[in-house]
């Protein structure tokens, strides 16, 4: 196996699983809705118009939006919050955003530290958040993106039962956009919580997510 392909080999592997999903959820997607559209005398629609469609993007954004808001959460109480026993959690002693010697920034970076992290002062401060700011800045992305593309749908169906369209500020506070939004975070909060708390008590030989196989289950923040 090529270096290149071993040393990358989670984000390669992972990616290859998006895009084969995202085509499989367009191909599955596509011929449920055209369906549908037979089922009530309707025209069916081609591939190409599906994938570029609101009905699409919408199912798509969804999920997106969930998953970021989940991951920007996680990353955001963990600095804070604790769980005796969980790998998912940092030392019980070391809630907070630690000390500069603890972070290698500024004056503690070593030579091999993110030159952001050296240079100390807004940079730092910035790099030192990149991670939640990026997450956070997706999540809001795409749930933007999922209320427009929902108004959309929201509003085509209106315009089936000959009721009249509405603005995107009333969409955002219909029952339609908030149960697709609340369906997903709370499956979402569901799998990070469960997550956190098997993870004391159960183990994964050779996973990083877990704690190694003879661990006591009070060891906190114990890497496999």
């Amino acid at each position: 196996m090529p270096y290149w392909l071993k040393a990358n080999g989670l984000s390669i592997g992972f990616g290859l699983l998006f895009l084969a999903t995202l085509v499989g959820q367009a191909i599955s997607g596509h011929d449920s809705v055209n369906h549908d559209s037979l089922l009530h005398q309707g025209d069916p629609m081609s591939l190409g118009h599906y994938v570029t469609s609101a009905l699409f993007w919408a199912d798509v954004m969804e999920n997106w939006q969930s998953e970021y808001l989940q991951f920007s959460l996680y990353i955001f109480t963990t600095v804070w919050l604790v769980q005796r026993g969980s790998n998912e959690s940092k030392e019980l002693n070391r809630t907070g955003a630690e000390s500069d010697e603890e972070q290698k920034v500024g004056a503690h970076a070593t030579p091999d530290s993110p030159r952001w992290a050296r240079a100390g002062g807004w940079r730092t401060r910035i790099y030192s958040n990149s991670l939640l700011l990026v997450m956070m800045s997706i999540w809001v992305a795409s749930w933007l993106a999922q209320s427009l593309t929902g108004r959309v749908n929201y509003n085509a169906n209106q315009l089936d039962h000959q009721a009249a369209p509405i603005s995107w500020l009333s969409y955002i506070t219909t029952a339609d956009f908030w149960n697709r939004t609340l369906q997903n975070w709370q499956s979402e909060f569901l799998a990070v919580g469960s997550m956190v708390i098997l993870s004391v008590y159960l183990r994964q030989r050779g996973s990083p997510e877990s704690k190694p196989v003879g661990a006591a289950h009070d060891a906190t923040a114990a890497e496999g």
